[in-house]
Parts: C-alpha cells; sequence; structure tokens
C-alpha cells in the first residue's frame, strides 16, 4: 500500500447500501473515510427492498421483450411496468438508448458483467457475514420462481436453458404436484417452479444497520442530514464539497448517490445516463403458514420475502420520475398478486408501505469508476434492480480503483467513460 493511500481521506456521498461497502472497503485499505447522507443511512432505496442476493439475475433487463412491454405501458397506466412520458430531452434519449439495446445479441453481451459482480459479492457476502457477524436474517436457501400456468413454466424453460448452457447458473425444476410438500404455503395446483440454489436473501435494514454500527467502532464517520449542495473544482480535481453543514475537503470523493447521480452529472462534467425506476413494497405480519422460501412470481412480477416475523411483497417497475406518492391501487395490486399461489397472500396487520428509486441506466450495467475529467472523484451508481446483490464487488472494487491496486473484476464494462 502506497504512502498516498494509507493517509488519505475519502468522502462518500451518499449513504445507501453502495456507499456502505465502499466505506467497508476503503476503511479496510487504510483510508480515513467519512459518509454524508442527505437523509438517514440506509433509508431510501435500500431500506424495504426484497433483499434478495441474486447469481441468477445474470440477465439484465435490456432483453428483446422489454421494449414492447414499455411500449404496451404507455396505454396501460397500472401495468407493473409502466412508462409514463415525460417532456424531457434526457428521458427520450435514454429509452432511445435502452430500446437500443434490447435485442438478444446486447443482453449476452451485458451479462458477463453482471455476472461477474454477482458472484464476487455473494462471495464477498458469506465472508463478511462470517467476519463481521453482521446480523441480517441471511438465508442461503435459493430463491424460487414459480408458476401460475403451463404457458409461463414453458416459456421460462427456454430462460432456464439459456442460464444453463451459457453462463453455468442451473436451476432445479420441481413439478406442480410436488410444491405444496416443497413449501406448504404454496397453494395446490400451480404449474411448477425453479429452485436457484446459488440465491439467497437478507433484510435489508438489518443489514445496514448492522454493517454500520461495525464501521462506527472502525472509525468510520456517518454525518446524516448533510446534503451536498455544491462541488468546486480546480485543476481537474474537486477541491471541495459545499453540503448543509459546512465545506468539507478530502483527497478523494466517491459518489454513490443512487438515482440522483444525473442532478450531479453537470457539476461533474460527465454524462450520467440514470433514470429513477419507482418500485413499491408492502410489509405485513407474517401469515401462516409463512413461506420457507423467498419467490418470484414472475407472470405477475411480484417478489415474496419471508422474514422471521415479518413478511414482505415487492414489485413494480414505474418510470414516472421522481414521484413521491404510494397509491393505494398499487399495495392492493401486491396484495392481489399473491393471491394466485399463497396460502395466505396477505395479512391485515400492516407495519410499512415504501417506494424506492432504482437508478436505472439504459445498458444494465452499473457505473463504477473515476470521473472521465476529475482526477479524485469516483462514481458508484447505477445499480438498476441489483444494488443489494452487487454492494460488496462494487465496495471492493471502488477501492482497489482509489488506492491504484489492480482489481479482481475488470473494471471497463462498468467504467463511467462508456458514455462519452
Amino acid at each position: 500500500m502506497t504512502e498516498q493511500t494509507s493517509a488519505g481521506t475519502v468522502i462518500i456521498v451518499g449513504g445507501g447500501i453502495i456507499g456502505i461497502a465502499c466505506a467497508h472497503y476503503l476503511s479496510d485499505a487504510g483510508f480515513q473515510v467519512t459518509v454524508i447522507e442527505r437523509k438517514t443511512i440506509a433509508g431510501a432505496c435500500s431500506h424495504a427492498n426484497c433483499g434478495f442476493i441474486v447469481p441468477s439475475h445474470v440477465l439484465p433487463l435490456t432483453e428483446p421483450a422489454a421494449l414492447k412491454t414499455a411500449l404496451k405501458s404507455l396505454f396501460t397506466p397500472r401495468a407493473p411496468f409502466r412508462v409514463r412520458p415525460q417532456w424531457d430531452f434526457s428521458f427520450w434519449k435514454w429509452m432511445w438508448q435502452f430500446g437500443r439495446r434490447c435485442t438478444h445479441k446486447q443482453m449476452l453481451s451485458a451479462a458477463p458483467a453482471l455476472k461477474a459482480m454477482l458472484d464476487l459479492s455473494l462471495q464477498e457476502y458469506r465472508r463478511l457475514l462470517e467476519q463481521e457477524d453482521l446480523a441480517c436474517e441471511w438465508r442461503d436457501e435459493g430463491l424460487l420462481y414459480v408458476f401460475q400456468t403451463e404457458r409461463g413454466l414453458d416459456e421460462y424453460r427456454q430462460t432456464d436453458r439459456l442460464l444453463t448452457d451459457h453462463f453455468g447458473v442451473a436451476a432445479r425444476e420441481i413439478p406442480g404436484e410436488t410444491l405444496p410438500a416443497f413449501d406448504p404455503a404454496l397453494k395446490p395446483g400451480l404449474a411448477g417452479a425453479f429452485h436457484y440454489t446459488c440465491d439467497a436473501s437478507l433484510k435489508p435494514d438489518l443489514l445496514a444497520a448492522a454493517w454500520t454500527a461495525r464501521l462506527r467502532e472502525r472509525g468510520v464517520q456517518f454525518q446524516e442530514v448533510c446534503e451536498l449542495t455544491g462541488i468546486n473544482h480546480a485543476g481537474g480535481k474537486i477541491t471541495q464539497l459545499v453540503t448543509s453543514q459546512g465545506e468539507l475537503h478530502a483527497d478523494a470523493v466517491v459518489f454513490a448517490t443512487g438515482a440522483w447521480s444525473p442532478l450531479l452529472a453537470e457539476q461533474l462534467g460527465c454524462e450520467i445516463p440514470i433514470l429513477p425506476g419507482k418500485g413499491y413494497s408492502v410489509t405485513m405480519a407474517a401469515p401462516d403458514p409463512s413461506p420457507r422460501y423467498p419467490m418470484l412470481f414472475p407472470e405477475h412480477k411480484v417478489g415474496v420475502c419471508p422474514f422471521e416475523n415479518r413478511f414482505r411483497l415487492g414489485s413494480m417497475m414505474e418510470f414516472t420520475g421522481y414521484d413521491t406518492t404510494i397509491p393505494e391501487y398499487r399495495i392492493q395490486q401486491l396484495r392481489d398478486s399473491a393471491q394466485p399461489y399463497l396460502v395466505t397472500p396477505s395479512t391485515e396487520t400492516e407495519y410499512e408501505r415504501w417506494y424506492g428509486w432504482r437508478p436505472m441506466t439504459w445498458d444494465s450495467l452499473p457505473i463504477i469508476g473515476r470521473v472521465p475529467r476529475l482526477n479524485n472523484a469516483w462514481l458508484a451508481a447505477g445499480h438498476n434492480m441489483l444494488g443489494m446483490s452487487m454492494a460488496p464487488a462494487t465496495g471492493k472494487l471502488i477501492a482497489q480503483l482509489v488506492a491504484s491496486e489492480t482489481p479482481d473484476l475488470d473494471p471497463v464494462p462498468y467504467a463511467p467513460d462508456r458514455f462519452e
């Protein structure tokens, strides 16, 4: 380790799970780390998502059918995948670039970079949970893809074969008649399921709280309700951050700013093609019977997250800008979508209704690396729907790049300058 890195200071802007992971690995590398967060640590998109850790999700959102789904949603306001037209050039540019990539060839070309990051993150999660004793209701039992209809099951078999043949991500197919024995929370009469044993799950808010506590013990500073209001730079470097709590200085700055990142593009002098993709969840008391496994219902685009004494349904992808509302019909859609699958699809005791803005990139890859024209500024954003799954690998890659070390992952696919 060089003298600079052992004595260096780093400010991380953004206290979500990506910022927390960056803080961990930068601290490990010997940096003095401060995390600033405009609200509360892990209080936004990292708070009440499904908590899936999914190496099986190697196929990007830019699949061939995605463009057709997006266009149909223009005329279906309550569709799970919804696009609301916005009179904004960056929105239409993003949609155009996204649409160009919705081909089989482009899908397969993006997948290896996703797989590399997902695989490394799972390895790092297992190591971290053992070494740091992070209590987060970790389940290493896989993820079930459950299908209501034979047609849906048969169509997915093609995807399963693709995952197996191209990426070595294999699942066990479970016949419908055996599903109630496999997980008694599932209704009889379902078509079948695929069990991806490579996947895992956790409770996001518990992970964030436990990890933050460990980092505080190690000397990482967290400044909450500290909003970034200005970025000053000269000579190709950031010289000062202006915040609601005063001016801050550091040798390096990492922007782990999620869906807010494009609002910083002008000040950073680079393109950050991220749109907020809004998702919802509702957290309830655990039903009886409660699912043994986390599940996805692809035909209804709903995720099911069983916790120790809670139960969460999560879904939807809305491109509706920075909208902060939680419509009643979206919560009811979540409850209704679980009806065909679960013996007890929901409970009356409701603990939380939540929304989060996923940071969606048009090529489905995260943006990780040095800001093109600023030598001491780094981006760690744009993780789409996989921020929780990719956090450790992102933190490790950022720390290695900031420290000028040889990274475990090839950084080129994620580099911000790919948009130049």
